[in-house]
């Protein structure tokens, strides 16, 4: 009896020290982040770094507006883009699919959660670049290359979708069966009950679903890196070329490091996106135990 309460103890006690251990690293991370970046907060104004885009690292001037901007832009286009049929897949899939279609479905989903970015930045370069430049834009702009904000979208869209429809299914079928059945007793259709029950019973959850998507479409590089042009100038279009903060990053650390700050603005860059994604993260989790308890 003794050595199977010594047991629950230690088997307790690992779980606990594994669980601080992934929170202290959460925290190492967001601190060696601020060190590093700190020489960019003392030798500049923080309002100039957020909301102006002179970016010469030459002259020591680091104006983030132009990344921050086309970070917020992309992310926007992708979550329009990505969301409506993400909802639509989702429902389908826990209201309307049989037993079959879900067993067959469900590993395709898993399977495009899992191909790796670089996949999707090649395919986004041979397909959606040229199909921008050549058939899309020349009826909206004069000319565009078709590296652009649309082409970010477009890729990071892709990436975030099997992410949203596998979240809100799992949403949808938390519902309990006899919510539905109860509106189907009353004489509602099938599409009544979803709209008038399930999304509506749903919603904190759609919402926890869209923030954690949010963060997730924030911290891609290579896909975005790979067809948004990295231009460093605010996009006046979704045809114009733009220049994210991971591709920021991505591209340029390693290199011109000998320029004095050059390094600490990266750092900076980086930083903003760890704080970024920390808050939407928090925000998520903090719905979905919102849900948790009033299911309760």
């Amino acid at each position: 009896m003794n050595l199977r309460l010594v047991k629950d103890k230690i088997a307790r006690n690992t779980m606990m020290g594994l669980s601080l251990f992934s929170i202290l690293v959460l925290l190492l991370i967001g601190v060696v982040l601020f060190v590093y970046s700190l020489p960019t907060f003392t030798d500049n104004n923080t309002f100039k770094l957020l909301f102006t885009s002179n970016w010469k690292p030459f002259k020591g001037e680091f104006g983030f507006g132009t990344f921050i901007y086309s970070t917020l832009y992309v992310t926007f286009i992708a979550i329009m883009l990505a969301f409506p049929p993400a909802i639509l897949c989702a429902l389908y899939m826990s209201e309307y699919a049989s037993a079959t279609v879900r067993r067959f479905f469900s590993p395709v989903i898993d399977l495009l959660s899992g191909i790796p970015p670089v996949i999707y930045g090649v395919w986004g370069t041979l397909t959606i670049v040229p199909y921008i430049s050549e058939k899309l834009a020349p009826h909206f702009v004069d000319f565009s290359t078709g590296y652009s904000v649309l082409a970010g979208g477009v890729v990071l869209a892709i990436m975030i979708l099997p992410l949203i429809v596998s979240i809100l299914i799992e949403v949808f079928t938390a519902i309990p069966a006899e919510i539905r059945e109860a509106s189907l007793s009353l004489g509602a259709t099938k599409w009544q009950t979803i709209k008038k029950v399930i999304i509506k019973k749903s919603l904190p959850g759609i919402i926890a679903t869209v923030v954690l998507a949010i963060s997730r479409a924030f911290g891609e590089t290579i896909a975005v890196l790979m067809v948004c042009g990295n231009f460093t100038d605010i996009p006046k279009s979704i045809f114009d070329a733009c220049y994210p903060l991971p591709a920021l990053i991505a591209n340029n650390y390693g290199e011109m490091m000998s320029i004095p700050g050059y390094e600490s603005a990266l750092m900076f860059a980086a930083f903003l996106l760890f704080i970024i994604i920390v808050i939407f993260n928090g925000i998520s989790r903090l719905i979905l135990y919102r849900i948790k308890k009033q299911s309760y």
